[in-house]
């Protein structure tokens, strides 16, 4: 039975914790059970390969003893560090089949970041993806990272070979020597300050949590003939945990690891009938639909058919949609909403959004046009998702209710506090942090600020630390702000400041791919972003994605003053992370003289 107070609820485990097995056993019981199941599609020129659970087995087990003839032993650490590919989950696999941990490292670190990562976790190997990455890590290896390999050098190959002498039975053993107390992980998450903490995940923090996503949401994981294109970082563990679910589940499974190059392609050919996003990806397929339109010269069609897409979802959750509205909505399905769908692929009906929070707008939209976004939330410590919206438990605008086997509680100050068996086991050698991050009854502080509604549906307001206070004590939750800002096609990313400052202003980078058909529109072809930061009439749009943002708060959280930035924040440049957040903390300090000028 659930339970729910206004500020706490819970409801039990599908699946109670494991008190036996490890990860390993999802994929050799598949081989068993299911040996020709197709459970991932390897690419291969531009289609793809399908690859059984016998043979997925076999692959990984041939890979894990060449890692045990290179010295591998029960509970060593091996890094991987690469973009998300299909040798990336064989890797993944072979390191638990080899009694290993592994530990993830985004390919876009510093070799300051890597030397941190390696010399804390003690790692006695690291996978690289391309030699550029072993040029990179060469001169920082450790003494005890003996070994480093290159993934587009054949390394499963490469492995095979070095383990063809070791036999079955030493990798049985150290499976059985596996269990669900056994650390699986150290996932590094970078803090505001100081070296990033490495987060212990065991095999038991990933089985509760995809027992209890994969059966709670059911129609999405175990629908037959089910499939995902899995896009998202493997580094971070919502792309994990998509990984270990989709084999969990025996969803077909395949990797894109160049989002900006080939996802529309692989969408297109791969065809998923479901996807894992974070809000970016949905905005900048929102926001290119209606770039194209504009540049069509539909832009007020794509405007209008956007609105009935909103007000046909909402009227959805009054659970009446008046006749007028059916009518529209069908015309512009076959004009507007077909085409979204499209671009995801063609089959794809619903997804999960996490990592940062989607916007109601966007919600609204997508479920408008056919496609229905379910927003998640969670934290590496949580072992990726702690609440989940499902098909069968929707609201637009809030984050779902908590996985079952998870209690969420709202501290008395508004924090989001979670306990349960997806919860970390602690941060790596790190008592201080520890101490800090858990209360004395064993929640985990989440950093979040939130509310539970009488249903047990969660929302995200804000993040405790990221709170600015004006000079004149008002507290501002930011990311309001930002979510509405980003809605404009024309803007990429945004940063609300005023920490200490009389009033609240905002930092604009502008998307380079947008902003091509409107210097053609408003004849200004040949201008770049750098020319255009104090042009009249690009100030004046932005000006209106600003008074769009400031209608959702009140008049002294609103922005008063904003300036247009010459370059976009990128992965590369260090002011977002893997899964696309703005890094504030690098902001501040890159563009302190912009900010500074704001409140001059």
């Amino acid at each position: 039975m659930t339970t729910a107070t206004l500020n706490q609820f819970f409801a039990p485990a599908l699946e109670p914790a494991a008190t036996a097995g490890n990860l390993t056993n999802l994929v050799a019981e598949r081989a068993w059970f299911e040996p020709e199941r197709i459970m991932v599609s390897r690419p291969l020129g531009d289609g793809w390969q399908p690859v059984t659970a016998r043979e997925l087995e076999a692959e990984i087990r041939a890979t894990a003893k060449g890692l045990i003839a290179s010295g591998v032993e029960i509970g060593d650490r091996v890094a991987i560090m690469a973009r998300t590919r299909y040798e990336w989950t064989i890797l993944d696999f072979a390191i638990w089949f080899a009694g290993g941990v592994t530990v993830p490292i985004y390919e876009t670190s510093s070799a300051e970041q890597v030397d941190w990562i390696l010399t804390d976790s003690h790692s006695v190997g690291i996978i690289v993806e391309t030699p550029q990455l072993k040029e990179l890590v060469a001169p920082i290896l450790p003494a005890y990272t003996k070994n480093c390999w290159t993934m587009t050098e054949n390394v499963l190959a490469q492995l095979a070979y070095l383990g063809k002498d070791i036999p079955d039975t030493e990798i049985d053993r150290r499976r059985e020597a596996l269990t669900p107390d056994t650390l699986a992980t150290l996932i590094y998450t970078s803090g505001t300050t100081g070296k990033p903490k490495g987060v212990q995940l065991t095999h038991g923090n990933f089985l509760s949590e995809c027992s209890n996503v994969v059966m709670g949401a059911k129609d999405l994981f175990m629908k037959p003939g089910g499939s995902t294109l899995l896009f998202l970082p493997v580094a971070h563990v919502f792309g994990r945990m998509v990984q270990i679910g989709s084999i969990r589940a025996g969803l077909h499974l395949a990797h894109c690891g160049d989002v900006l190059g080939r996802l529309t392609t692989d969408l297109a050919s791969f065809k998923p009938t479901f996807v894992l996003a974070v809000p970016r990806i949905f905005e900048k397929v929102y926001n290119s639909a209606e770039a194209k339109a504009d540049a069509a010269g539909k832009g007020s069609i794509f405007r209008k058919a956007a609105a009935i897409a909103i007000e046909y979802s909402k009227a959805q959750d009054e659970g009446k949609v008046p006749l007028g509205l059916k009518a529209k909505h069908a015309l512009f399905d076959k004009l507007v909403f077909s085409k979204i769908r499209h671009a995801l692929g063609g089959r794809v009906e619903a997804a999960i959004s996490g990592g940062a929070p989607l916007g109601e707008r966007l919600g609204h939209f997508f479920r408008g046009a056919g496609v229905r976004v379910l927003e998640g939330y969670g934290l590496t410590e949580t072992t990726a998702g702690a609440t989940l919206n499902l098909t069968t438990a929707h609201r637009v605008g809030s984050v779902g209710r908590p996985i079952p086997g998870t209690t969420i509680k709202i501290a008395d100050d508004g924090e989001v506090l979670i306990k349960g068996p997806i919860v970390m086991r602690g941060y790596w050698q790190n008592d201080a942090a520890n101490k800090e991050v858990f209360t004395e009854d064993g929640y985990f502080r989440s950093g979040d600020l939130g509310k539970l509604d009488d249903q047990g549906f969660l929302y995200i307001v804000g993040r405790k630390k990221e709170l600015i206070v004006t000079s004149g004590g008002k507290n501002v939750a930011p990311a309001v702000l930002e979510d509405r800002l980003r809605a404009h096609p024309l803007v990429s990313q945004c940063i609300v400041v005023g920490d200490n400052q009389p009033f609240i202003a905002a930092l604009v980078t502008i998307d380079p791919e947008a902003i091509k058909p409107w210097l053609v529109a408003n004849k200004k072809e040949g201008a770049t972003v750098p020319d255009l930061v104090n042009d009249p009439d690009l100030i004046s749009v932005i000006q209106t994605a600003v008074d769009e943002a400031n209608k959702a708060v009140s008049k002294a959280e609103s922005i008063r003053k904003f300036k247009i930035l010459p370059v976009d924040f990128t992965i590369a440049g260090g002011q977002l992370t893997a899964k696309l957040s703005v890094k504030r903390h690098v902001v501040h300090k890159e563009f302190s003289a912009e900010i500074a000028e704001l409140f001059a």
